[in-house]
């Protein structure tokens, strides 16, 4: 099946360019948060629902695709789709790219801990150590100073993080993840109509042609290719490795915000980039298996 690392990493680039997309989409055009996000939901959910036809029509199997992809979804994953979508494009209105993607893999991997927490997990000395530190890195970022976030959008973006750590905890035993992504991504374009109708009503539609194109890159390359790279990336890897290498990609999106919209990298992002990050990695090292 060929080198999995080299998914992994392509995987990786695809995730950071999603937080990269988004603001350049909001920061250096006229497009609505609202449209980016149903852009980019309905253009992944296109690019999945190929990606499964495509997958049943090589494997001969008779059964629908669209049968199969509703078979899949649920309700509760598509809400936390959609709260994860809407609040990551929100946030990145007044947002750097780095900043944005530490707040959302912090969240993401601090919800799923505190989870782990909540069922019965027990934590070795180290690893609460790890979760204080983790904990502590995003306190500081948040903190008064040039490169903190506005509270609201920190605040947003903290609650994609958390969305999207349900999300892949309902996801977790899932045995069709394209399928299920696929189905989550439909319906959770559904949940974008209202926001969209209001929009239009109250005049508030914004619209630009380079703004919809960062969105279908989104969708289609960031969203549908990454996500399914990923899934063919992860029964080849360690469940710990899997979350590891997630912690690779703010540092990715940091060096991307830098080298395509020249955002600055601040002594406070990299010490709360190395704290969140390494407190983090410090839980799941020790974990046991």
């Amino acid at each position: 099946m060929g080198n999995p690392y080299g998914l992994v990493c392509i995987a990786m680039l695809a995730f950071a360019a999603n937080s990269l997309l988004c603001r350049m989409a909001l920061a250096n055009t006229d497009i609505d948060p609202g449209l980016f996000t149903t852009i980019r939901l309905a253009s992944g959910a296109l690019c999945l629902a190929l990606l499964v036809a495509f997958t049943a029509r090589r494997s001969s199997k008779n059964t629908s695709p669209i049968a199969a992809i509703k078979q899949q979804a649920s309700i509760a994953g598509a809400l936390s789709l959609f709260i994860y979508a809407i609040a990551f494009s929100y946030a990145y209105i007044s947002m750097s790219t780095g900043t944005g993607a530490l707040l959302l893999f912090g969240a993401v991997q601090l919800t799923m801990i505190s989870v782990g927490l909540l069922k019965g997990e027990r934590f070795a000395t180290f690893q609460w150590l790890g979760f204080l530190l983790a904990f502590a890195g995003l306190v500081i970022l948040l903190l008064p100073g040039a490169s903190a976030p506005p509270l609201f959008s920190a605040l947003l973006m903290i609650s994609a993080g958390i969305a999207w750590g349900f999300y892949s905890l309902l996801g977790k035993k899932s045995n069709a993840p394209l399928l299920l992504t696929a189905g989550n991504f439909l319906y959770a374009t559904l949940l974008t109509l209202p926001l969209i109708v209001w929009l239009w009503v109250t005049d508030t539609w914004q619209w630009s042609n380079d703004g919809v194109l960062y969105a279908l890159a989104s969708g289609i390359v960031a969203s549908g290719c990454g996500y399914a790279i990923w899934y063919k990336a992860l029964p080849l890897i360690q469940s710990t490795t899997a979350a590891t290498v997630q912690l690779s990609v703010p540092v990715i999106a940091t060096l991307m915000g830098w080298a395509f919209l020249a955002e600055a990298i601040s002594v406070q992002i990299m010490v709360a980039s190395l704290m969140t990050l390494g407190g983090i990695w410090l839980v799941i090292k020790m974990r046991k298996a």
